[in-house]
């Protein structure tokens, strides 16, 4: 089969790798129909992640048709159009049966990322994220092996298009998570940083839900133009304004500050210079700078939720501001399988419409181009889906 493959920072390739075959009596196998290139995967492209070895298949986000099940599984059967969640739950360990899916025991060979662990065991394996969290082989590829098969896939409709459904498997999920986290309820204010895909998709959650007011912050212009004609945002470039916690709070209501923060941004957040030289020599393992800024544009009383991956130490942290100001703190992995239900809902209503932040879909053997215009932002990229057995664009990157 082909597959889209690390070979090293910066360099991914499509191959000819072996397809996947039934290794435990729960196993399923999918056939892909369609994957998409989420923002957490350009952390693995360029390098940052440890423990991704060259020729693992990236990619956690995907959705497709069950072609074989093993002698264990009940829940789907061949034939079966599902979508996957990004997290390998077991359903059954302490953790699961608090529907705590990304803290699952049993799934996780790896050692998980956490630095302090003492005997705690590590989180759930993820799909295509490094030996870390297991290894597992992703689905940026024709065919995948999904372990767990009667608790990760997840059945859908067939009237619906890949497009309005691949996002469950991580991104919708996640920004409905760190929403929820964030308390949102109608009137609230909110300030987002990021407007990457979950940046955008929390936007979209929170004015659903009620949000009144909802700052973005970003660099990239269109992106934010884009978050204010769809979500009615008031945009800040990062780029033109080094402080946008300071233009939130002027523009709240006594100056006190917005509701809630989320940090859609994460460890790859531009920080200052002594950040960028901490990092480079392995001193710090995160950039503070969108974390800082979540925490000073809150008001008393606050939330700052955090759906952005952060790894090791963070300078400049403000640990004392957030004591002052009293605030609470809800991060972490997406526990995807709890929100499945509730999302579909939604998105069968039309309430929510993820399909919407969607600009280039091109084929899987175009996905190496298709890193670089989504990590580059050509062509005003937002969001690549890759579809597998596609024919190659002769202009691969060209936006819909």
């Amino acid at each position: 089969m082909r597959a889209l493959t690390y070979h090293g920072s910066g360099d991914v390739r499509v191959d000819t790798v072996a397809d996947p075959i039934l290794h435990e009596p729960d196993d399923v196998i999918l056939r892909v129909t369609a994957t998409a290139i989420c923002g957490s995967d350009l952390h693995l492209y360029h390098g940052k992640m440890p423990m991704v070895e060259s020729g693992d298949i990236l990619g956690h986000e995907f959705m497709g048709i069950v072609e074989e099940v093993g002698s264990e599984v009940t829940a789907v059967q061949p034939g079966d159009r599902v979508v996957i969640p990004f997290v390998i739950a077991c359903g059954g360990c302490f953790f699961c049966q608090q529907e705590l899916y990304a803290a699952c025991e049993t799934t996780n060979t790896g050692r998980g990322a956490i630095l302090n662990k003492k005997a705690i065991a590590p989180g759930a394996a993820l799909f295509g994220y490094s030996h870390l969290y297991g290894g597992i082989p992703g689905g940026q590829a024709d065919y995948v092996r999904v372990p767990k098969g009667n608790v990760g896939p997840f059945k859908v409709p067939g009237q619906l298009a890949d497009d309005k459904l691949l996002f469950l498997s991580d991104i919708l999920p996640t920004a409905w998570q760190a929403v929820l986290n964030a308390e949102i309820k109608p009137g609230s204010s909110l300030a987002i940083y990021g407007a990457g895909p979950v940046g955008l998709l929390s936007a979209a959650c929170a004015r659903m839900l009620g949000a009144e007011l909802i700052f973005m912050v970003d660099e990239c212009g269109y992106r934010l133009d884009y978050a204010r004609d769809a979500y009615g945002v008031i945009p800040i470039n990062f780029a033109h304004n080094d402080d946008p916690a300071y233009s939130i709070i002027r523009q709240t209501a006594g100056k006190r500050g917005v509701d809630a923060a989320i940090d859609a941004v994460g460890f790859e957040a531009k920080g200052s210079t002594a950040e960028t030289v901490l990092t480079a020599l392995k001193l710090e393992g995160s950039s503070g700078k969108a974390l800082r800024q979540s925490i000073a544009a809150v008001r008393r009383g606050g939330v700052v939720s955090v759906p952005g991956v952060y790894a090791g130490f963070v300078h400049g942290f403000l640990f004392g501001d957030a004591f002052d100001k009293g605030l609470t703190f809800r991060m972490g992995q997406t526990h995807v399988q709890r929100f499945l239900p509730e999302l579909l809902e939604h998105i069968e209503a039309g309430r929510l419409n993820p399909d919407a932040i969607v600009t280039h879909r091109m084929a899987l053997e175009d996905a190496a181009r298709a890193y670089e215009i989504f990590d580059e932002r050509q062509d005003r990229c937002r969001k690549v889906i890759l579809v597998p057995g596609a024919a190659s664009d002769a202009n691969p990157g060209a936006p819909l």
